[in-house]
């Protein structure tokens, strides 16, 4: 079942952690000294989606996964985190004037609220929440996906002896290495998927994942203008902060663009650990949340 990044784990930590993207599987031995490493997908092995199958070429999927599995060797530690594409699930942030304490009529009435607005069965979904409580108001950030998606991403490491113990999203994970003061917007692109989060501090208000029709940065910029727009309408003030991530050579180019039509700071995200793109931060993310709970 997915879990936010900012619910993990009191125990020790996994002795692994995988981030699969559409272009491989990024993966890191979590011990005294962190690991790293990258394994390719041949095209169209990955495909993510929230509303089919994500695993195109099965075969050659598990046989990605045997190979980083047998190249870690012999670990004590069995447990594993994953982190899928942003796009495998939908995120929102739901917001309700009073919400139950019991998490069964939590879960009942999220699945209510979310019914009509998400292509697939909600009471047969994946789901895992968190709740931003404000007094008697709660902004509750919801993840769900149809299980059989997990399932099926899930199904070759465990043949390979890993247990997925945590499964996230690579953006939430990300999030770890996003500065968390002020109204501040985070973009990351990711093939042509797009994915926007805006945090009040540290309280997600809002999250969007798109498909573009390209990874042009005019269509990116056409995501983030309205963005922006409802920042200062509906949170109270201007957005302070833009951090992007996946934008590759056009970074620069993105970062001066968007730093002059929106009127923002933007910074490229960065982990001290190794260079980030769009196919690694959610595991570099997921390491850094680590490092700070243990």
């Amino acid at each position: 079942m997915l879990d936010s990044i900012q619910s993990i784990l009191r125990d020790p930590p996994p002795g692994m952690a995988f981030e699969i993207s559409e272009e491989g599987i990024a993966a890191a031995r979590i011990g005294s000294k962190v690991d790293l490493g990258f394994q390719p997908f041949a095209e169209g092995v990955i495909s993510a989606s929230p509303v089919r199958e994500n695993i195109v070429n099965e075969e050659a999927f598990q046989a990605v996964v045997r190979q980083v599995a047998s190249a870690q060797g012999a670990w004590k530690r069995k447990g594993a985190a994953l982190v899928l594409p942003d796009y495998s699930a939908r995120i929102t942030v739901v917001d309700f004037d009073q919400f139950p304490s019991d998490p069964k009529e939590q879960l009942a009435l999220i699945r209510f609220r979310l019914k009509r607005s998400v292509p697939f069965d909600v009471e047969t979904a994946a789901i895992s929440y968190s709740v931003q409580a404000n007094g008697k108001r709660a902004d509750v950030v919801v993840v769900l996906t149809p299980s059989e998606i997990v399932a099926r991403y899930e199904a070759p490491f465990l043949s390979a002896g890993w247990n997925p113990g945590l499964v996230t999203l690579s953006s939430l994970a990300a999030l770890e290495l996003a500065a968390d003061t002020g109204l501040n917007v985070f973009a990351k692109l990711a093939g042509r998927v797009l994915t926007v989060l805006v945090r009040d501090r540290a309280v997600l208000k809002m999250a969007r994942c798109v498909e573009l029709p390209s990874a042009d940065l005019d269509e990116v910029a056409a995501v983030l203008a309205p963005t922006f727009v409802y920042v200062e309408d509906n949170l109270g003030g201007r957005a302070e902060r833009l951090t992007i991530c996946g934008f590759g050579q056009e970074t620069d180019e993105a970062q001066r663009r968007f730093a002059e039509e929106l009127g923002v700071e933007v910074e490229p995200l960065r982990s001290p650990l190794a260079a980030l793109g769009e196919n690694n931060a959610g595991l570099l993310g997921y390491l850094r949340s680590v490092a700070r709970k243990h």
